[in-house]
């Protein structure tokens, strides 16, 4: 079996499997930026895919891959044959509900509840055992798979130890790191046990070059390795002991193109349709977001209460469509959020409804077609995360809308690093200010939202993730 020049891992795949009723196994693409982008790798080489098996179906099908990669004929891929990894399901569960997903996603999203999170205990140092082993996993497919000089793309938190390992394994591959999360200050970073943050920066700094999608998410990374590991900077890189990492900034994009041809198909039509139905001739306030505790949906849900209190003007005349999709339902904190996001729906809508007028639509669902024809329709749309690496929804809203968006954006967004004036730009923790921007794009002068709105969406697209990936690509020569 020929070896690798480019290859990339991450935690989900570009594809998935699922039982049939008969037993069989169906496979599915995946969705996303990465798989998009990967095919910048396939062109410039023979490319693999290394990921994980997310589930029973995933596990089976890997198990009975020759040689670990998968048959996938037929199927569009980005042009990548796909490695998947059968990796033990507790080992995987503790590497990515406790490690991942509880603990580092926690940290760099500065979402602790300090005074009662993290605890640090001998119970939590087996499931960062399982994470080291995760990653083990990887870093020895990664080294099997690679020809003499690959470039070896790792992809986010949940591979964060695989850079040097893979080094260990393999000094000649270059190596690089990207992360599509924000990155703690060191003063929050040092939550983590001293032994522990240690491991996860140097881990990363056996890359060659370190990516993220705003400089401020990269100068805090640089920062933590300064601080806590005693590192010389400069000059865009991090020396420590003999080697130098270079830190660079890739902020991902949207593909205009292949946003338009998919909301050209009749299932986003229909979708549009029955929302404008339902909506009548109404103003549109939109959110499309995971329930992930740092989107702060409901603070948002908080301001746009506040805002038909405070301007009774808008009642009757607006509806709030909130698309709320679950998210990480395996974690209690998650399951509880989605709770209180339902609840606070329903008590606005208690609160104002009446005269045939609902202020309020939620669906917690997941429905990509109606998500993008609810984009179509958006006046104001409103992007409040308390923190976020990028978000996508930002960039694609602008793009989709029909008639123009006014943009209400949290601060602490990687995309309001790139937007600057045009969004209205809100702390995420200010529900009155977060409402007073709400009331100020109801407001806004069409042309002017228009305005606002094209040169949006030139920013969002000026890197669609086929560029993004080739920036990550070219960051290894």
């Amino acid at each position: 079996m020929p070896r690798a020049d480019v290859l990339v891992a991450s935690n989900r795949g570009p594809v998935s499997f699922r039982l049939g009723d008969d037993g069989g196994l169906t496979l599915s693409r995946g969705g996303g930026g990465l798989v998009s982008g990967v095919s910048t790798a396939a062109r410039d080489g023979l490319s693999v895919w290394v990921c994980a098996a997310l589930s029973d179906a995933d596990r089976l099908a890997a198990a009975a891959a020759p040689g670990g990669r998968l048959d996938l004929a037929g199927h569009d891929t980005g042009g990548a044959a796909v490695r998947m990894l059968p990796i033990d399901e507790s080992t995987f569960r503790s590497a990515y509900n406790a490690v991942a997903n509880s603990t580092i996603w926690y940290v760099n999203h500065t979402l602790f509840d300090t005074p009662r999170t993290p605890v640090f205990d001998a119970r939590w140092a087996r499931y960062w055992q399982a994470y080291v082993d995760y990653n083990r996993a990887f870093a020895a497919a990664l080294a099997e798979e690679a020809a003499d000089g690959a470039k070896v793309l790792v992809q986010d938190y949940h591979l964060m130890l695989v850079p040097r390992m893979v080094r260990e394994l393999r000094p000649d591959l270059r190596i690089g790191h990207f992360t599509h999360t924000p990155w703690a200050e060191p003063s929050y970073f040092s939550l983590l046990p001293d032994d522990i943050a240690a491991a996860i920066l140097t881990g990363m700094l056996g890359a060659d070059s370190v990516g993220f999608l705003s400089p401020r998410w990269a100068e805090a990374f640089v920062r933590c390795c300064v601080r806590l590991l005693g590192a010389d900077a400069g000059g865009g890189n991090v020396h420590l002991g003999n080697r130098s990492t270079s830190v660079r900034v890739h902020p991902l994009g949207v593909d205009a193109e292949e946003l338009r041809e998919r909301v050209s198909r009749p299932d986003v039509g229909l979708r549009r349709d029955a929302l404008r139905q339902r909506i009548g001739d109404r103003r549109v306030i939109v959110r499309v977001d995971r329930t992930e505790l740092s989107k702060n949906i409901v603070r948002g849900l908080a301001a746009y209460r506040e805002l038909l209190r405070t301007h009774p003007e808008h009642r009757g005349n607006v509806m709030h469509v909130v698309f709320a999709y679950p998210s990480r339902h395996d974690l209690p904190d998650y399951r509880a959020y989605t709770a209180e996001v339902q609840r606070l729906a329903r008590e606005i809508d208690d609160e104002f409804a009446g005269n045939g007028w609902s202020p309020l639509l939620l669906e917690v669902n997941d429905d990509y077609a109606r998500s993008l024809a609810a984009l179509q329709l958006a006046e104001v749309l409103v992007v409040n995360p308390l923190r976020d690496g990028m978000n996508l929804v930002a960039k694609e809203g602008p793009v989709l809308s029909e008639n123009g968006v006014a943009l209400v954006l949290s601060r602490e967004a990687g995309a309001a690093d790139e937007f600057g004036a045009d969004a209205l730009t809100v702390n995420p923790f200010d529900v009155s200010g977060t409402a007073r921007a709400m009331h100020e794009a109801l407001l806004m002068d069409p042309a002017e939202r228009r305005r606002r709105s094209e040169r949006l969406a030139r920013a969002a697209t000026a890197l669609p993730p086929t560029a993004w990936f080739a920036a990550q690509l070219a960051a290894l020569d």
